[in-house]
């Protein structure tokens, strides 16, 4: 029998009624002949509730302790989805992350899955009982703890699932009915996409398109899972296919540029007068590696001098006072003689994997985006993308100028 994993966001789960059109979309799937495993997230507002009385009862928490507290969302939601599909007489029941168990490492608050047995869902299956999963939550079981995988994690949960009892395809539900072109409340012109690659989707995830986490991509396109983002607010009895994510291969007429991201998460930072010298950008940015600070975008550019330099780079504006602080510890060290930072910054990306076997794709983005004014403050490329950092004032005019310029614009 054809097997079938289907995630449900916090917006899908918001309220009562909400959970009930849920389990209809889920009746539907059993109807259809589906083996069905289903993961939930806690209800819409109430992880950050949960993080919020956290910190309330310890500025310094235990992070054991934190993961106990914020994993209880999804319980919730759980046992609450089960009662509703049992009221509608199919056989159901909850699972959380331990009991499967959805095994990962250590660490509470953004822990990696490791291993999934998936034996236990399996037999459930055999007794057409559908399985409704804590998503978010695993088990560390050097210590016996309930772990969680942080923000976005119940995807991540869903697609290594659907890799663990090798289910035919996993479905994310989410309140948009698909992938699109960019942003439609920045381009109304903006379109859904049918069909899009692992790794444009990976890159869209991490440059700023919030409708997938990283992580949960980069999971199905390892273990080659089937995965579609649809809409958990379609009508039950006639929902719209969404977005279908797969290898290159299964999409026949690729386009040079498949979308345009965008991240306003993002701080530039520019040091002075680097002494130009072996070993400098060891100093400069192993600091900031051993602080979990990711950097993105480096410009060097040497003085007139050829005695010194100048270093640019971005990290996320969250981490921005954290990098500063390592820097500032490391200037001895470095050598600079200033720190020139803003947080008034975005990162606008391109991305397709048409890139590959066409050339002048980012030239032709620079040219058209100095033609509106708007200037370009650093820049990167890999094979199926570039990205470049501007102003934040001039971000939805960088959007709508590349969403045109690629032909990206409904017809």
């Amino acid at each position: 029998m054809a097997r079938l994993v289907m995630k449900f966001g916090g917006t899908s789960v918001a309220n009562i009624e909400r959970i009930r059109n849920v389990a209809r979309h889920v009746k539907r799937e059993v109807d259809s002949g589906f083996e069905v495993a289903v993961v939930v997230s806690a209800m819409s507002g109430t992880t950050n509730e949960l993080v919020g009385w956290v910190k309330e009862a310890g500025a310094v928490h235990d992070w054991r302790e934190y993961d106990a507290v914020v994993a209880s969302g999804e319980q919730v939601t759980s046992g609450l989805l089960a009662t509703a599909l049992q009221e509608m007489g199919i056989p159901a029941r909850s699972w959380q992350g331990w009991q499967i168990p959805i095994e990962t490492d250590g660490a509470h608050g953004s822990a990696r899955i490791e291993k999934i047995d998936g034996a236990r869902l399996i037999e459930g299956f055999g007794a057409n009982e559908v399985a409704v999963i804590a998503g978010f939550q695993g088990l560390d079981p050097a210590t016996g703890r309930i772990t969680t995988l942080g923000r976005g994690g119940s995807d991540t949960s869903a697609v290594a699932i659907a890799a663990a009892i090798q289910a035919d395809r996993c479905d994310i539900y989410t309140d948009v009915d698909g992938v699109y072109t960019t942003d439609p409340r920045v381009v109304a012109r903006a379109r859904r996409l049918d069909r899009i690659a692992f790794e444009e989707m990976l890159e869209m995830a991490s440059l700023g398109a919030k409708v997938l986490q990283v992580r949960s991509v980069e999971v199905a396109m390892v273990h080659g899972v089937k995965t579609f983002v649809r809409s958990s607010f379609d009508d039950p009895a006639n929902p719209q296919p969404g977005t279908l994510i797969c290898d290159e291969e299964d999409i026949l007429e690729q386009q040079v540029v498949t979308g345009i991201a965008f991240s306003k998460d993002e701080a530039q930072i520019t040091l002075r007068k680097v002494a130009d010298k072996p070993g400098v950008a060891a100093a400069i940015f192993q600091p900031l590696a051993e602080a979990n600070i990711n950097v993105d975008m480096i410009v060097q550019v040497v003085s007139d001098d050829a005695a010194t330099t100048d270093i640019t780079f971005t990290v996320p504006a969250a981490e921005f006072e954290r990098a500063r602080a390592a820097l500032e510890k490391a200037r001895a060290e470095v050598g600079f003689s200033s720190i020139q930072a803003s947080t008034d910054v975005v990162k606008v990306s391109a991305i397709g994997v048409g890139m590959r076997s066409h050339a002048g794709v980012a030239a032709a983005a620079f040219r058209a985006l100095a033609q509106k004014g708007v200037n370009i403050r650093a820049i990167t490329t890999s094979e199926i993308k570039f990205s470049v950092l501007i102003d934040a004032a001039y971000t939805e005019l960088a959007v709508r100028t590349l969403h045109t310029l690629y032909g990206l614009d409904k017809a």
